[in-house]
Parts: C-alpha cells; structure tokens; sequence
C-alpha cells in the first residue's frame, strides 16, 4: 500500500520482495546504536538504507518521468509540489529521505496497530462479539456468521459506530509511536521551567494517554468510553492524540483507520481465530510498539451456519503478525 498507493511507484513483484526484505534489516536495525563495526546492527542498517535508497531513486526518476496526465495525486506528488510553491524544489537526496520517511510511517505504524488490533479481539471475546452483532445490524454479517455478498462501502464503514470505538481504544492503549518531536518557536514557560526557543523538544503520546484525567481507568480496554454517551475524548484539545496533533497531524491517519476498520470486518466476519501459542508475547516498544517474535496466530474459516468450512487441519490457516 506504501509503495503503490502513497508514492505511486511501478515496481516490479520480484523487486518490491527484495526491497521489501531489505527494509525490514533496515527497521530491525535502525535503533542500534552508533557503532560502524563490521557486522554491527548500525553498519548492517546503514548498508540496508543505502540498498533501499538505490532502489527508491531509481523509481523516484521513473515516476518523475510518467507523471503527467494523472487524474489524482499520491503522497510524494503532494510532497514535491509543495516543495515548488515554496520556492525551494527537493534534491533527489532529500526525494528520497522522504520517500523511506514515508514508508516506515505507513509500513511499521500500520503493522504495529494491526497486531495490536488483533491481539485485543483475542483477548476479549465479548468484544469482539458486540462488534459482530453490530456488523449483522448493518446488514455486513448473516445471523449465521458469513459475509453478505457486495462490496464494503465507504459510508457503510462510517456507521459502524462500535467499529470506530474499538479501532480508537486500540490507538489510545496501544499506539504505534511513542511521541514526536518539535522545534520550540518561542520562549516559553511550563510548570516553572523555562523552554527557550530553538529547543528540540519531544512530546510524548503514550504518556499523555496514561495520564490524561479525561479517561477513567487508563489500563482497562473499554472501546465504550468514546461511546458518544461517554465521549470520554471530547474534553480537551490534546488529551487524545495517536496520530499527533496541530498542523503536524499525520497525513496518513485517514487510510490507517480506514484499512484497521477493513481488517476487523474481515476477521469479525469471515473467520474464527486463536492465538497459536500458551501465552501472549511481550510487548516492546521499539522501534514501534510490536510483540517480540511476533503475534502466532491460527485463522479458521466460517460457512454461514458459523463452521469451519473444512476440518481444521485443511482449513487452519496459522500466521504470525
């Protein structure tokens, strides 16, 4: 989705996999720290970010070049153009900082948040079942459990009400990034510290969530708080915020709800799930918050009376996420 929604980029099957295994030694490695020794994780990371660079290059030029008679704009369109209207127009260097900015925002947040998401659902079955019975309410899911025929409309995603609180307190406990950064404009002042300008200073999502006095008892997960009876995140500006906040907001919060909203209805609706292993994983929170060695997971599917549709050593389909 990074590479072909977001940037627009044409590349080929057996490309896209080696880029793709390439990025993930780059991922794997992009917090270690800075010590250029052979087979470090900082020399094996910066090895894999000159690969993927090389390659990002080459599909930067070939889409600089097919650009026009496009009817729609990507990411990187957006992002070269605003470039031009400020009168500054992006080196290929600075291209393609941004273009891998780009895919590990959209790449590691979004895996992160799916895992997450089905983590919960395993975890609270009678969750998961209040999210069925409002798909079988919208006509999305039969009262046997199998998927009505027809495509899944953007208007009928945005009823699902329950869907959306479950997705927001998935964000709220789990959110994929930590914090952000920002550069101070103007000397301030907070609790008695002064914060003078130019300052880098780092803003911290998953505390703010831990500690906002608008959500009542942070460490249980209750998508019913953003119930509009509770709106439990109305009050306050900055109280609530899994994809930033101010001009800065992520660009690509839209289509992240949008795909998590996706993947719960296909799970909730077309298959029953299990968690492969005796126990949860651990959780660890870089570079993104994931499960050590992933999420194992065992996938069944469903036939309209809510049965596996072949015995489960045919029709068990295990996946670690």
């Amino acid at each position: 989705m990074a590479i072909r929604v977001l940037l627009g980029f044409s590349i080929p099957e057996e490309d896209l996999g080696h880029l793709f295994e390439v990025y993930q030694q780059f991922v794997d490695n992009v917090f270690s720290l800075p010590v250029d020794l052979p087979f470090s994780g900082y020399r094996r990371g910066i090895q894999a970010r000159q690969i993927l660079q090389k390659g990002l290059e080459k599909a930067i030029r070939e889409k600089l070049q097919c650009t026009q008679g496009k009817d729609y704009s990507d990411a990187l369109d957006l992002l070269i153009e605003s470039s031009k209207e400020h009168g500054k127009e992006m080196t290929m260097q600075e291209l393609k900082d941004g273009t891998l900015e780009l895919i590990f925002a959209a790449y590691a947040t979004t895996a992160s948040a799916s895992t997450s998401l089905i983590m919960q659902l395993l975890k609270h079955p009678t969750v998961l079942e209040k999210l069925r019975d409002e798909l079988r309410a919208h006509g999305i899911l039969h009262s046997g459990g199998c998927p009505c025929e027809g495509t899944l409309r953007l208007d009928t995603l945005s009823g699902l009400r329950y869907l959306d609180c479950v997705i927001k307190e998935v964000m709220r406990l789990f959110t994929p990034i930590s914090g952000g950064y920002r550069t101070v404009l103007q000397t301030f002042e907070l609790d008695g510290f002064q914060i003078p300008k130019g300052w880098s200073v780092m803003y911290s999502i998953r505390d703010t969530h831990d500690t906002a006095p608008v959500f009542k008892d942070v460490n249980v997960f209750d998508p019913d708080r953003f119930s509009q009876a509770r709106s439990e995140d109305k009050d306050g500006r900055f109280h609530y915020l899994p994809f930033g906040g101010g001009v800065r907001t992520c660009l690509g919060k839209h289509l992240a709800k949008l795909f998590l909203k996706v993947l719960a209805v296909e799970l909730a609706s077309t298959s029953r799930f299990e968690l492969a292993t005796r126990t949860f994983p651990r959780i660890t929170l870089v570079p993104v918050l994931h499960p050590v060695d992933g999420l194992s997971v065992k996938f069944f599917g469903l036939d309209s009376n809510q049965n596996e549709i072949l015995p489960e050593t045919e029709a068990m389909l295990s996946a670690t996420v």
